[in-house]
Protein backbone atom coordinates (compact mmCIF):
# COMPACT_ATOMS: atom_id res chain seq x y z
CA UNK A 1 0.00 0.00 0.00
CA UNK A 2 2.51 2.44 0.79
CA UNK A 3 4.72 1.61 -2.26
CA UNK A 4 1.20 2.44 -4.33
CA UNK A 5 0.92 5.68 -2.17
CA UNK A 6 4.66 6.50 -2.90
CA UNK A 7 4.48 5.95 -6.45
CA UNK A 8 1.09 8.09 -6.74
CA UNK A 9 2.45 11.45 -5.17
CA UNK A 10 5.56 11.49 -6.69
CA UNK A 11 3.88 10.74 -10.10
CA UNK A 12 1.53 14.03 -9.13
CA UNK A 13 4.48 16.20 -7.37
CA UNK A 14 6.72 15.67 -10.80
CA UNK A 15 3.92 16.48 -12.60
CA UNK A 16 2.66 19.80 -10.58
CA UNK A 17 6.23 21.02 -11.36
CA UNK A 18 5.97 20.64 -15.32
CA UNK A 19 2.10 20.86 -15.66
CA UNK A 20 1.69 24.13 -16.68
CA UNK A 21 4.31 23.54 -19.67
CA UNK A 22 2.46 20.33 -20.39
CA UNK A 23 -0.77 22.11 -21.14
CA UNK A 24 0.52 24.29 -23.46
CA UNK A 25 1.45 20.72 -25.69
CA UNK A 26 -0.85 18.31 -27.20
CA UNK A 27 0.04 15.85 -24.41
CA UNK A 28 -2.34 17.18 -21.32
CA UNK A 29 -3.31 15.39 -17.59
CA UNK A 30 -5.59 13.09 -18.65
CA UNK A 31 -3.22 12.00 -21.57
CA UNK A 32 -0.58 11.56 -19.65
CA UNK A 33 -1.68 9.97 -15.95
CA UNK A 34 -4.20 7.11 -18.12
CA UNK A 35 -1.15 6.54 -19.62
CA UNK A 36 1.02 6.35 -16.75
CA UNK A 37 -1.79 4.35 -15.09
CA UNK A 38 -1.78 2.05 -17.79
CA UNK A 39 2.17 1.27 -18.22
CA UNK A 40 2.36 1.04 -14.40
CA UNK A 41 -0.94 -1.08 -13.81
CA UNK A 42 -1.08 -4.91 -14.04
CA UNK A 43 -1.07 -4.94 -18.32
CA UNK A 44 1.86 -2.87 -17.85
CA UNK A 45 5.23 -2.88 -15.02
CA UNK A 46 2.49 -3.96 -12.37
CA UNK A 47 3.56 -1.50 -9.85
CA UNK A 48 0.37 -0.31 -9.20
CA UNK A 49 -1.22 -2.86 -7.58
CA UNK A 50 -5.14 -0.98 -7.49
CA UNK A 51 -8.34 -3.24 -7.19
CA UNK A 52 -10.42 -0.34 -6.59
CA UNK A 53 -14.21 -1.65 -6.96
CA UNK A 54 -16.78 0.03 -9.65
CA UNK A 55 -18.48 1.64 -6.51
CA UNK A 56 -14.85 3.22 -5.35
CA UNK A 57 -14.31 4.52 -8.54
CA UNK A 58 -17.55 5.48 -9.31
CA UNK A 59 -17.28 7.75 -5.97
CA UNK A 60 -14.08 9.10 -7.08
CA UNK A 61 -15.45 10.38 -10.32
CA UNK A 62 -18.66 11.66 -8.87
CA UNK A 63 -16.79 14.30 -6.16
CA UNK A 64 -14.20 14.58 -8.46
CA UNK A 65 -16.68 16.16 -11.14
CA UNK A 66 -19.21 18.02 -8.56
CA UNK A 67 -15.78 19.87 -7.56
CA UNK A 68 -14.79 20.82 -10.81
CA UNK A 69 -18.56 21.77 -11.66
CA UNK A 70 -18.72 23.79 -8.54
CA UNK A 71 -15.79 25.51 -9.22
CA UNK A 72 -16.00 26.24 -13.19
CA UNK A 73 -19.76 27.69 -12.25
CA UNK A 74 -18.35 30.20 -9.82
CA UNK A 75 -15.50 31.27 -12.35
CA UNK A 76 -18.47 31.54 -14.87
CA UNK A 77 -18.59 34.99 -16.66
CA UNK A 78 -22.44 36.09 -15.15
CA UNK A 79 -22.46 39.09 -18.23
CA UNK A 80 -21.41 36.92 -20.80
CA UNK A 81 -24.01 34.13 -19.96
CA UNK A 82 -26.62 36.74 -19.83
CA UNK A 83 -25.17 38.23 -23.10
CA UNK A 84 -25.25 34.31 -24.95
CA UNK A 85 -26.82 32.40 -22.78
CA UNK A 86 -29.30 31.32 -25.87
CA UNK A 87 -26.43 29.37 -27.15
CA UNK A 88 -25.82 26.95 -24.49
CA UNK A 89 -29.85 26.95 -23.89
CA UNK A 90 -29.85 25.57 -27.86
CA UNK A 91 -27.48 23.02 -27.14
CA UNK A 92 -29.32 21.60 -23.99
CA UNK A 93 -32.93 21.68 -25.34
CA UNK A 94 -32.30 21.24 -28.89
CA UNK A 95 -28.77 19.71 -29.20
CA UNK A 96 -28.71 17.20 -26.06
CA UNK A 97 -32.02 15.06 -26.99
CA UNK A 98 -31.00 15.20 -30.47
CA UNK A 99 -27.71 13.70 -29.25
CA UNK A 100 -29.30 10.98 -27.55
CA UNK A 101 -31.79 10.08 -30.39
CA UNK A 102 -29.25 9.86 -33.24
CA UNK A 103 -27.25 8.08 -30.94
CA UNK A 104 -29.92 5.49 -30.59
CA UNK A 105 -30.58 5.07 -34.57
CA UNK A 106 -26.88 4.75 -35.34
CA UNK A 107 -26.14 1.86 -32.45
CA UNK A 108 -29.25 -0.27 -33.62
CA UNK A 109 -27.59 -1.19 -36.80
CA UNK A 110 -24.53 -1.62 -35.02
CA UNK A 111 -25.93 -3.93 -31.60
CA UNK A 112 -29.04 -5.63 -32.95
CA UNK A 113 -29.01 -9.04 -31.72
CA UNK A 114 -26.34 -8.11 -28.87
CA UNK A 115 -28.43 -5.39 -26.97
CA UNK A 116 -32.32 -4.68 -26.70
CA UNK A 117 -33.72 -1.48 -27.44
CA UNK A 118 -33.55 0.02 -23.98
CA UNK A 119 -29.71 -1.11 -23.70
CA UNK A 120 -29.07 0.49 -27.04
CA UNK A 121 -31.32 3.81 -25.62
CA UNK A 122 -28.71 3.53 -21.95
CA UNK A 123 -25.47 3.14 -23.91
CA UNK A 124 -26.59 6.58 -26.20
CA UNK A 125 -27.59 8.08 -22.95
CA UNK A 126 -24.20 7.38 -21.28
CA UNK A 127 -22.35 8.87 -24.34
CA UNK A 128 -24.12 12.25 -24.58
CA UNK A 129 -22.45 14.30 -21.59
CA UNK A 130 -19.69 15.89 -21.76
CA UNK A 131 -16.85 16.11 -19.34
CA UNK A 132 -16.11 19.77 -17.67
CA UNK A 133 -13.16 18.92 -16.64
CA UNK A 134 -11.88 17.42 -19.92
CA UNK A 135 -13.33 20.26 -21.28
CA UNK A 136 -10.99 22.58 -19.28
CA UNK A 137 -8.11 23.27 -21.58
CA UNK A 138 -10.50 24.87 -23.84
CA UNK A 139 -13.07 26.94 -21.49
CA UNK A 140 -9.88 28.51 -20.03
CA UNK A 141 -8.05 29.21 -22.86
CA UNK A 142 -8.17 33.08 -24.00
CA UNK A 143 -7.52 32.43 -27.43
CA UNK A 144 -11.10 30.88 -27.00
CA UNK A 145 -13.74 33.98 -27.21
CA UNK A 146 -15.84 34.10 -23.87
CA UNK A 147 -19.02 33.93 -25.47
CA UNK A 148 -17.88 30.33 -26.68
CA UNK A 149 -16.03 29.21 -23.38
CA UNK A 150 -19.14 30.10 -21.48
CA UNK A 151 -21.39 27.90 -23.80
CA UNK A 152 -19.13 24.87 -23.46
CA UNK A 153 -18.57 25.49 -19.61
CA UNK A 154 -22.94 25.55 -19.16
CA UNK A 155 -23.86 23.14 -21.45
CA UNK A 156 -21.23 20.34 -20.09
CA UNK A 157 -22.08 21.73 -16.15
CA UNK A 158 -25.76 21.08 -16.93
CA UNK A 159 -26.05 18.70 -19.63
CA UNK A 160 -25.13 15.43 -17.14
CA UNK A 161 -27.30 16.45 -14.48
CA UNK A 162 -30.14 16.68 -16.98
CA UNK A 163 -28.89 12.89 -18.58
CA UNK A 164 -28.94 11.43 -14.95
CA UNK A 165 -33.43 11.10 -15.08
CA UNK A 166 -33.56 9.50 -18.61
CA UNK A 167 -30.55 7.37 -17.88
CA UNK A 168 -32.37 6.36 -14.70
CA UNK A 169 -35.59 5.91 -16.62
CA UNK A 170 -33.92 3.75 -18.94
CA UNK A 171 -32.08 1.60 -16.31
CA UNK A 172 -35.64 1.27 -14.67
CA UNK A 173 -37.56 -0.07 -17.22
CA UNK A 174 -34.81 -2.12 -18.74
CA UNK A 175 -34.24 -3.78 -14.98
CA UNK A 176 -38.04 -4.03 -14.76
CA UNK A 177 -38.24 -1.82 -11.55
CA UNK A 178 -40.81 0.95 -13.17
CA UNK A 179 -42.94 -1.67 -15.20
CA UNK A 180 -45.96 -1.07 -12.69
CA UNK A 181 -45.69 2.61 -14.20
CA UNK A 182 -45.62 4.24 -17.58
CA UNK A 183 -42.41 5.06 -19.05
CA UNK A 184 -43.32 9.02 -19.46
CA UNK A 185 -44.52 8.93 -15.68
CA UNK A 186 -41.40 7.55 -14.56
CA UNK A 187 -39.35 9.87 -16.79
CA UNK A 188 -41.06 12.99 -15.39
CA UNK A 189 -41.09 11.96 -11.77
CA UNK A 190 -37.48 11.46 -11.76
CA UNK A 191 -36.35 14.88 -14.11
CA UNK A 192 -38.83 16.85 -11.49
CA UNK A 193 -36.86 15.15 -8.23
CA UNK A 194 -33.46 15.29 -9.97
CA UNK A 195 -33.43 18.60 -11.21
CA UNK A 196 -35.77 20.19 -8.86
CA UNK A 197 -34.21 18.92 -5.77
CA UNK A 198 -30.81 19.77 -7.32
CA UNK A 199 -31.72 23.49 -8.15
CA UNK A 200 -33.03 23.96 -4.85
CA UNK A 201 -30.33 22.34 -2.41
CA UNK A 202 -27.69 23.73 -5.00
CA UNK A 203 -28.59 27.40 -4.73
CA UNK A 204 -29.59 27.38 -1.77
CA UNK A 205 -26.67 26.37 0.51
CA UNK A 206 -25.01 28.45 -2.46
CA UNK A 207 -26.86 31.30 -0.93
CA UNK A 208 -26.26 30.77 2.51
CA UNK A 209 -23.09 29.70 2.35
CA UNK A 210 -22.41 33.25 0.38
CA UNK A 211 -23.71 34.70 3.28
CA UNK A 212 -22.07 33.02 5.88
CA UNK A 213 -18.92 34.11 4.09
CA UNK A 214 -19.63 37.72 3.59
CA UNK A 215 -20.36 38.06 7.51
CA UNK A 216 -17.28 36.56 8.90
CA UNK A 217 -15.23 37.95 6.38
CA UNK A 218 -16.37 41.82 7.60
CA UNK A 219 -16.11 40.69 11.53
CA UNK A 220 -12.52 39.36 10.96
CA UNK A 221 -13.10 35.77 11.66
CA UNK A 222 -11.50 34.25 8.63
CA UNK A 223 -8.22 32.97 8.78
CA UNK A 224 -6.43 32.78 4.96
CA UNK A 225 -5.72 28.82 5.46
CA UNK A 226 -9.09 28.14 6.48
CA UNK A 227 -10.57 30.44 4.16
CA UNK A 228 -9.40 27.65 1.41
CA UNK A 229 -11.51 24.57 2.72
CA UNK A 230 -14.88 26.91 2.26
CA UNK A 231 -15.52 26.42 -1.21
CA UNK A 232 -14.27 22.68 -1.69
CA UNK A 233 -15.98 21.85 1.42
CA UNK A 234 -19.44 23.46 -0.16
CA UNK A 235 -19.11 21.95 -3.46
CA UNK A 236 -18.82 18.43 -2.09
CA UNK A 237 -21.67 19.35 0.66
CA UNK A 238 -24.25 20.28 -1.89
CA UNK A 239 -23.91 17.21 -4.14
CA UNK A 240 -24.07 15.18 -0.96
CA UNK A 241 -26.80 16.95 0.24
CA UNK A 242 -28.78 16.99 -3.34
CA UNK A 243 -27.95 13.18 -3.94
CA UNK A 244 -29.18 12.30 0.15
CA UNK A 245 -32.58 13.74 -1.16
CA UNK A 246 -33.24 12.25 -4.35
CA UNK A 247 -31.97 14.55 -6.54
CA UNK A 248 -29.34 15.39 -9.17
CA UNK A 249 -25.85 16.21 -7.14
CA UNK A 250 -24.74 17.72 -10.19
CA UNK A 251 -27.36 19.91 -10.55
CA UNK A 252 -26.73 21.10 -7.37
CA UNK A 253 -22.64 21.39 -7.81
CA UNK A 254 -22.98 23.18 -10.84
CA UNK A 255 -25.90 25.60 -10.13
CA UNK A 256 -24.63 26.00 -6.43
CA UNK A 257 -21.31 27.33 -7.98
CA UNK A 258 -22.79 29.37 -10.29
CA UNK A 259 -24.80 31.32 -7.14
CA UNK A 260 -22.38 31.44 -4.99
CA UNK A 261 -19.96 33.04 -7.91
CA UNK A 262 -22.44 35.90 -8.63
CA UNK A 263 -22.90 36.42 -4.28
CA UNK A 264 -19.34 36.56 -3.43
CA UNK A 265 -17.73 39.97 -3.09
CA UNK A 266 -14.41 39.16 -1.40
CA UNK A 267 -11.30 36.69 -1.95
CA UNK A 268 -13.23 35.28 -4.58
CA UNK A 269 -10.01 34.17 -6.44
CA UNK A 270 -8.54 32.95 -3.19
CA UNK A 271 -11.44 31.21 -2.38
CA UNK A 272 -12.19 29.06 -5.27
CA UNK A 273 -8.44 28.01 -6.06
CA UNK A 274 -8.40 25.55 -3.73
CA UNK A 275 -11.14 23.44 -5.16
CA UNK A 276 -9.74 24.09 -8.41
CA UNK A 277 -6.53 22.43 -7.09
CA UNK A 278 -8.19 19.74 -4.70
CA UNK A 279 -10.41 19.09 -8.09
CA UNK A 280 -7.82 18.56 -10.60
CA UNK A 281 -5.64 16.51 -8.52
CA UNK A 282 -8.51 13.94 -8.25
CA UNK A 283 -9.41 14.25 -11.76
CA UNK A 284 -5.85 13.32 -12.43
CA UNK A 285 -5.55 10.48 -9.69
CA UNK A 286 -9.25 9.29 -11.75
CA UNK A 287 -7.42 9.03 -14.71
CA UNK A 288 -4.44 6.89 -13.15
CA UNK A 289 -7.26 4.26 -11.96
CA UNK A 290 -8.50 4.71 -15.27
CA UNK A 291 -5.59 3.94 -17.31
CA UNK A 292 -4.58 0.91 -14.08
CA UNK A 293 -7.80 -0.73 -13.87
CA UNK A 294 -9.91 -0.13 -17.02
CA UNK A 295 -8.37 0.81 -20.05
CA UNK A 296 -6.08 -2.72 -20.05
CA UNK A 297 -9.11 -5.37 -19.33
CA UNK A 298 -12.00 -3.35 -21.05
CA UNK A 299 -9.98 -2.47 -24.63
CA UNK A 300 -8.95 -5.78 -24.62
CA UNK A 301 -12.60 -7.04 -25.23
CA UNK A 302 -13.95 -4.17 -27.82
CA UNK A 303 -14.86 -5.59 -30.97
CA UNK A 304 -15.12 -3.01 -34.26
CA UNK A 305 -18.85 -2.67 -33.81
CA UNK A 306 -17.56 -0.83 -30.28
CA UNK A 307 -14.70 1.40 -32.10
CA UNK A 308 -16.75 2.01 -35.04
CA UNK A 309 -19.56 3.76 -32.69
CA UNK A 310 -16.97 5.02 -30.43
CA UNK A 311 -15.86 7.09 -33.19
CA UNK A 312 -19.43 7.96 -34.09
CA UNK A 313 -20.19 9.42 -30.52
CA UNK A 314 -17.23 11.82 -30.72
CA UNK A 315 -18.29 13.04 -34.12
CA UNK A 316 -21.31 12.75 -36.15
CA UNK A 317 -23.97 11.92 -33.31
CA UNK A 318 -22.12 15.01 -31.17
CA UNK A 319 -21.36 17.43 -34.02
CA UNK A 320 -24.47 16.92 -36.21
CA UNK A 321 -26.89 17.82 -33.30
CA UNK A 322 -25.20 20.63 -32.04
CA UNK A 323 -24.96 22.23 -35.79
CA UNK A 324 -28.79 22.07 -36.12
CA UNK A 325 -29.11 23.52 -32.63
CA UNK A 326 -27.12 26.08 -33.64
CA UNK A 327 -29.14 26.96 -36.73
CA UNK A 328 -29.95 30.66 -37.45
CA UNK A 329 -28.04 31.44 -34.71
CA UNK A 330 -25.09 34.43 -35.86
CA UNK A 331 -22.24 31.78 -35.00
CA UNK A 332 -19.98 31.27 -38.13
CA UNK A 333 -19.38 27.99 -39.42
CA UNK A 334 -15.87 27.62 -37.66
CA UNK A 335 -17.36 28.68 -34.20
CA UNK A 336 -20.61 25.78 -34.88
CA UNK A 337 -18.01 23.09 -35.34
CA UNK A 338 -15.68 24.39 -32.67
CA UNK A 339 -18.80 23.95 -30.16
CA UNK A 340 -20.00 20.30 -31.43
CA UNK A 341 -16.25 19.25 -31.62
CA UNK A 342 -15.48 20.19 -28.11
CA UNK A 343 -17.87 17.57 -26.51
CA UNK A 344 -15.44 14.99 -24.69
CA UNK A 345 -16.45 12.20 -22.80
CA UNK A 346 -15.32 11.24 -19.37
CA UNK A 347 -16.26 11.82 -15.75
CA UNK A 348 -19.69 12.23 -16.17
CA UNK A 349 -19.88 9.31 -18.52
CA UNK A 350 -17.80 7.25 -16.14
CA UNK A 351 -20.31 7.58 -13.03
CA UNK A 352 -22.98 6.77 -15.78
CA UNK A 353 -21.25 2.89 -16.20
CA UNK A 354 -20.25 2.02 -12.99
CA UNK A 355 -23.95 2.87 -12.00
CA UNK A 356 -24.77 0.28 -15.02
CA UNK A 357 -22.04 -2.48 -13.67
CA UNK A 358 -23.91 -2.59 -10.50
CA UNK A 359 -27.38 -3.92 -12.26
CA UNK A 360 -27.39 -7.35 -13.38
CA UNK A 361 -28.61 -6.00 -16.88
CA UNK A 362 -27.38 -8.72 -19.81
CA UNK A 363 -25.57 -6.16 -21.78
CA UNK A 364 -23.83 -4.04 -19.35
CA UNK A 365 -20.79 -5.54 -20.20
CA UNK A 366 -20.69 -4.41 -23.86
CA UNK A 367 -22.11 -1.03 -23.23
CA UNK A 368 -19.41 -0.40 -20.60
CA UNK A 369 -16.51 -1.70 -23.43
CA UNK A 370 -18.19 0.76 -25.83
CA UNK A 371 -18.09 3.24 -23.35
CA UNK A 372 -14.63 2.86 -22.22
CA UNK A 373 -13.36 3.28 -26.25
CA UNK A 374 -14.84 6.54 -26.32
CA UNK A 375 -13.78 7.93 -23.32
CA UNK A 376 -10.08 6.65 -24.32
CA UNK A 377 -10.37 7.60 -27.83
CA UNK A 378 -11.70 11.50 -26.32
CA UNK A 379 -8.92 11.79 -24.01
CA UNK A 380 -6.59 11.47 -26.66
CA UNK A 381 -8.83 13.38 -29.45
CA UNK A 382 -9.31 16.45 -27.34
CA UNK A 383 -6.79 16.51 -25.49
CA UNK A 384 -4.46 16.83 -28.50
CA UNK A 385 -6.43 19.05 -30.20
CA UNK A 386 -7.37 21.21 -27.37
CA UNK A 387 -4.68 24.05 -28.03
CA UNK A 388 -4.11 23.73 -31.75
CA UNK A 389 -7.84 23.98 -33.10
CA UNK A 390 -7.96 27.09 -29.97
CA UNK A 391 -5.41 28.99 -31.90
CA UNK A 392 -6.33 28.30 -35.65
CA UNK A 393 -10.28 29.52 -34.59
CA UNK A 394 -8.79 32.53 -32.61
CA UNK A 395 -6.39 33.40 -35.96
CA UNK A 396 -9.27 32.64 -38.24
CA UNK A 397 -11.62 34.94 -36.12
CA UNK A 398 -8.82 37.77 -35.78
CA UNK A 399 -8.56 37.51 -39.72
CA UNK A 400 -12.01 37.62 -40.40
CA UNK A 401 -12.52 41.15 -37.99
CA UNK A 402 -14.96 38.69 -35.74
CA UNK A 403 -14.15 38.67 -31.92
CA UNK A 404 -16.70 39.33 -29.44
CA UNK A 405 -20.03 40.14 -31.16
CA UNK A 406 -22.96 42.56 -29.72
CA UNK A 407 -24.78 41.65 -26.87
CA UNK A 408 -27.30 39.96 -28.89
CA UNK A 409 -24.48 37.58 -30.70
CA UNK A 410 -26.82 34.54 -30.34
CA UNK A 411 -30.12 35.68 -31.24
CA UNK A 412 -31.65 34.08 -34.25
CA UNK A 413 -31.71 35.90 -37.38
CA UNK A 414 -35.14 36.95 -38.76
CA UNK A 415 -36.33 35.10 -35.80
CA UNK A 416 -34.89 31.60 -37.33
Amino acid sequence: MYEIVAVLTLIAFVYSMVGAGLERTPIGGAITFTAIGFALGPHGFDAIALTVDGEGLGTLAQLTLALVLFADAANTDLRELARSSVLPRRMLIRGLPLTILLGFALALPLFWGSLGLLEIAILATILAPTDAALGKAVVTDPNVPNRLRTTLNVESGLNDGICVPVFLTFLAFATEVGMEHSFVEVGIELLLEEVGIGLIVGVGLAAIGAGLVAICENRGWVDDIWRQLSVPMLAVGSYAAAQALGGSGFIAAFTGGLAFGGLIRTHKHAALQAAEGIGNAMALLTWVVFGAVIVGDYMMQATWQMIVYAVLSLTLIRMLPIWLSLKGTRLRADEKLFLGWFGPRGLASIVFGVMLLRTDLPGGPLIATTVVCAILMSIIAHGSSAGPLSKLLAGRLRAAGAGEEPANEGEPRNGG
